[in-house]
């Protein structure tokens, strides 16, 4: 897999969606032939992923929704764990 671009921005790959639980509460990402339950964060970063957000932008919105900064990191990592899983595709 290539190096993440701040500049890059991710969507979910189709045809999956997202969908909230609400009998569990919990996030589900729901793909050809399974479904993935999500903790907490990893629904959120997968909601903002649009193809309209960069990386960069993502971590801005979530560092002041939260009131931390520093993850940029974590979010990063996530999104590459999650395109190498399939579930994302990066657009320049």
């Amino acid at each position: 897999m290539s190096i993440l671009e701040m500049s890059d921005r991710p969507k979910l790959r189709s045809p999956g969606r997202m969908k909230y639980d609400k009998a569990r509460q919990l996030e589900l990402l729901l793909l050809p032939e399974r479904v993935v339950e999500l903790n907490e964060a990893a629904g959120v970063i997968l909601r903002l992923c649009d193809g309209q957000r960069t990386i960069a932008q993502m971590i801005a919105e979530l560092e002041a929704k939260y009131v931390q900064t520093g993850l940029g990191d974590d979010i990063v990592e996530f999104i590459a764990s999650a395109a190498e899983r399939g579930w994302l595709e990066l657009c320049s």
